[in-house]
């Protein structure tokens, strides 16, 4: 899998790189600022792109925004948003223009690296993985949206657990409760939204999470 970093921090910067080849990755490129990074995938096209927010030369949202150009100009790159802080406006457009290969993790709270490969390796194949706390944040952001309200608390704890992107099965084991269940909530969940129920699994996150963004 070919992997294109961007981080300005060069401690993390030079860690990811070791830790992605020593477990076969093909790193193509690892750049400091937003620029450089459309560059770089624009000449290695990556599987994906582990993107931090706050790059040179403003250190606000470089990042974000670069992540936004890379999905609208190579669709077909995955991108892994990496970062310290929770930016809801960009994530947002992020997340509901096409956020199929999109993912965003907060630095501080991924402990395992097999978790973080494994994202990486989701985001990189077409799947969503989102940090709970991220999902909090879009999930407060969107709480005016029509039909949210409408939600029971068990259905806003399952909606949570689908904007993360784990499956029936996981969000099963996740709430201790029965699959049946599960598929249940999420049903009441997309006839309360106006989804249709028949999307796939991730068409369903981009979904829920374009209500979220409102």
């Amino acid at each position: 899998m070919r992997v294109v970093i961007a981080e300005d921090a060069a401690m993390m910067r030079e860690g990811l790189v070791r830790l992605l080849t020593d477990r076969g990755f093909q790193v193509c490129a690892a750049v400091t600022d937003a620029d450089s990074l459309r560059s770089a995938v624009a000449d290695a096209l990556p599987d994906v792109a582990v993107v931090d927010i706050r790059m040179p030369p403003t250190h606000t949202d470089e990042g974000l925004r670069a992540a936004i150009d890379i999905r609208r100009d190579h669709p077909e790159v995955g991108v892994l948003v990496f970062s310290q802080y929770v930016e809801t406006r960009y994530a947002t457009r992020l997340l509901t223009d096409r956020p199929s290969g999109v993912g965003y993790l907060l630095k501080d709270r991924v402990a395992d690296v097999a978790d973080f490969v494994e994202a990486l390796t989701r985001v990189a194949a077409g799947g969503t993985a989102l940090d709970p706390e991220v999902v909090g944040h879009l999930m407060r952001a969107g709480r005016d949206v029509a039909g949210l309200a409408s939600l029971t608390p068990r259905e806003r704890a399952v909606l949570s657990a689908m904007a993360e992107g784990r499956s029936n099965a996981g969000i099963a084991a996740a709430l201790a409760i029965t699959p049946g269940v599960v598929e249940k909530h999420v049903a009441n969940i997309f006839a309360k939204l106006g989804l249709p129920a028949s999307d796939g699994d991730n068409r369903r996150v981009l979904a829920v999470l374009r209500h979220l963004g409102g």
